[in-house]
């Protein structure tokens, strides 16, 4: 798998905005991605040293919509811990 079929997206919510003061960045990535992978591609895209990574599978949500009940995608969610005294630049506000 390509380090750019890893990494979707950045997630930029008010509680991922909150875990960066700890140089912690939230991501969204491949559900066949796995901890190592995500590591790679982090600090092979963004040129950081990587400590940690941390996933958990967001679960797919019941919808109603008139008579028809359907699903949202489920998705997997990295939170990515960066070594002391780095940043990604390009996700700095």
């Amino acid at each position: 798998m390509e380090n750019e079929q890893i990494i979707i997206a950045p997630l930029l919510t008010e509680k991922s905005l909150r875990a960066r003061t700890g140089a912690c960045y939230v991501f969204r990535v491949n559900l066949l991605a796995t901890k190592v992978a995500v590591k790679q591609a982090v600090e092979k895209c963004f040129k950081v040293k990587v400590i940690g990574v941390s996933t958990c599978l967001v679960r797919p949500k019941r919808r109603v919509m008139g008579r028809s009940i359907g699903r949202t995608a489920g998705w997997k969610k990295a939170y990515v811990t960066l070594a002391k005294g780095q940043k990604i630049q390009e996700l700095e506000a």
